[in-house]
């Protein structure tokens, strides 16, 4: 088997023929009914029930969307904050978030690879709807994080709120796992 040359993935289509990625969001609640929209569809087109985006914090432009692409790209990596801080570094041509005012709100609190994104990303916040423990009742293996994740990204220049819109973010994971949704995690057979 050949080592490929470059890894390549892209933003599923759908995204831009149904979402409204040009409109500020003023508030937290409406940036985060974004991020919820997103996995909500997301999960209707065949992936998994997470959305995040990177905001501009003051005006609410969106700087860029992110969705779970774990399945359609065949890659672990692929979580909805990865896409959308990868997207943004790419959009803003720099590897780090800190030399502007930007936000990452995502539909679920971070597992413990997008926790360690958030640190090295650079951003100015972070903003969470359901908590982990809603995408671990869903069947997702969320890793191990520390119980004090958020006075630890604070203390490092990223405050973080959670709960915002917690019960709509958290009706998507359930419906998800009330479906039948497959759950991808670390020991779980590549199949569903």
């Amino acid at each position: 088997m050949d080592i490929p040359k470059q890894v390549r993935f892209e933003l599923p289509e759908w995204l831009f023929a149904e979402c409204d990625l040009q409109s500020p969001r003023a508030d937290d609640a409406a940036k985060m009914e974004l991020a919820i929209e997103l996995s909500r569809r997301n999960v209707a087109h065949g992936g998994g029930p997470f959305g995040a985006v990177v905001f501009e914090r003051q005006t609410g432009e969106v700087i860029a969307p992110g969705m779970n692409l774990v399945m359609p790209q065949n890659s672990s990596l692929l979580h909805a904050e990865i896409v959308a801080l990868m997207f943004a570094q790419s959009r803003l041509q720099t590897y780090t978030l800190a030399s502007g005012n930007y936000e990452l709100v995502t539909s679920s609190e971070p597992c413990v690879q997008c926790l360690g994104a958030c640190h090295w990303a650079g951003l100015s916040r972070l903003v969470c709807g359901a908590p982990v423990a809603l995408a671990e009742s869903a069947g997702f293996d969320e890793g191990p994080r520390s119980d004090d994740w958020k006075a630890q990204l604070a203390a490092r220049g990223t405050p973080v709120v959670t709960g915002v819109n917690a019960a709509a973010a958290g009706e998507v994971l359930r419906a998800y796992a009330a479906e039948g949704g497959f759950r991808y995690n670390a020991r779980t057979p590549a199949s569903g």
